[in-house]
């Protein structure tokens, strides 16, 4: 009997330890309970850190859409922006006065309260529009779907980026387009935009954010469910199976086609919902932002987070979230002026940032910051024992 080292060059990766259905369970509640008491308790309720925290929960849902997508079905998308400007202008057409001609002038209010049932334009109760906004998303991420059906790689990222591009084109130049008319206010902007006014409660106030950190959270719980219950369902079999070889998948009998347009309706519907509250809570509708950029910017929350991993996504989100929106500005903006005698400022560098750190996380830890077990499986077969005695018998 004689021993073989394993290969050199291979290192020990950290592996999560397995927990049942239960103690997952248990586990998220746990995380979310703690969400819900503990950043209004230590955060003044207009304060900047509450201001992060609504943003981290908006872009965690966001981020969970393009997850189904990309880390369920393996359908790289990189137009989702799309899906958020088409559910922040739905915010703006029915929760402004954008169209200020809407009743002869008077305006049409739907289960709102003063002043906006007052207000020229549609003003409709936001979980109205949360419900508009989700039909149109789909739809949309259907329609976004069928040219892509017989596609494959890096084809299906060049039909999603230019369908990304048409739209922020469309919310540009929409204030007078040909036919349509006005269709958007283009960087002029649709504001303001309603509040979100919930039955039974007060209208939501900009001085006081816990309101908007709750909702937000609320709308990442009910993702968070819709997201375990689908990867454990057939059907989120069904888009493993599609990532895992398409082929193969088609010879078992999955149904390429409504596997594919679930994926991207299903997606899409969070990123409209993210959206239009977004567009609330932001109080415009801007066609700046909805650049090609905030696309990658989604993106890069998964990967960090780990492709298919539900609650990496989250954690690549509320990571990149506070990277940029208050380590970069806030933190770290003037240091090199300070520390090196730089003429810039480090935000004008943010992407670049983003794109170092993708870079890192690609060489050290590719399966992500908190990976699923059968994607960090995948990228480590092959490896072989990472360091184990292998043991050969020689006759």
């Amino acid at each position: 009997m004689s021993t073989v080292a394993a290969p050199q060059g291979h290192r020990r990766r950290f592996h999560l330890p397995a927990l049942s259905g239960r103690q997952r369970f248990a586990l998220t509640a746990a995380l979310v309970v703690l969400a819900a008491i503990v950043p209004p308790t230590i955060f003044d309720q207009g304060s900047r850190p509450m201001d992060i925290a609504v943003l981290c929960a908006a872009y965690a849902c966001m981020a969970l859409g393009l997850n189904i997508i990309v880390g369920f079905a393996g359908l790289l998308d990189l137009g989702y922006v799309a899906f958020f400007a088409i559910g922040a202008y739905t915010m703006g057409y029915f929760g402004s006065g954008f169209w200020n001609q809407a009743g002869n002038g008077e305006g049409v209010s739907l289960f709102v309260g003063q002043p906006a049932s007052d207000l020229p334009g549609y003003h409709f109760n936001f979980l109205i529009v949360l419900v508009i906004a989700v039909f149109a998303t789909t739809i949309a991420g259907m329609l976004i779907g069928l040219p892509t059906l017989r596609l494959r790689g890096d084809y299906i990222a060049i039909v999603t980026l230019a369908f990304g591009e048409i739209i922020g084109r469309i919310a540009l130049n929409g204030d007078d387009l040909p036919v349509l008319g006005k269709v958007t206010a283009g960087r002029q902007g649709i504001t303001p935009v309603d509040k979100i006014d919930l039955p039974f409660t007060e209208r939501f106030q900009a001085l006081d954010l816990r309101p908007w950190y709750w909702f937000a959270l609320a709308m990442v719980v009910l993702v968070l469910f819709v997201n375990f219950r689908l990867r454990d369902s057939r059907l989120g079999r069904a888009w493993i199976a599609l990532r895992e070889d398409e082929v193969a998948a088609a010879s078992m009998g999955v149904p390429l086609v409504r596997t594919k347009l679930l994926a991207y309706g299903t997606g899409a519907a969070f990123g409209g919902m993210s959206g239009a509250f977004l567009a609330s809570y932001l109080n415009t509708v801007n066609a700046d932002q909805f650049l090609f950029s905030f696309s990658i910017f989604i993106l890069a929350m998964i990967i960090l987070g780990g492709l298919g991993s539900i609650m990496g996504v989250v954690l690549g989100a509320i990571t990149l979230t506070i990277i940029n929106f208050y380590l970069i500005p806030d933190v770290l903006n003037q240091k090199p002026r300070e520390w090196f005698n730089l003429d810039f400022e480090l935000a004008q560098l943010n992407f670049g940032i983003f794109g170092f750190l993708l870079v890192i996380m690609m060489v050290l830890r590719p399966e992500g910051l908190l990976p699923e077990r059968r994607r960090q499986m995948e990228l480590e077969e092959g490896i072989g024992g990472d360091d184990a005695i292998v043991e050969t018998r020689v006759p």
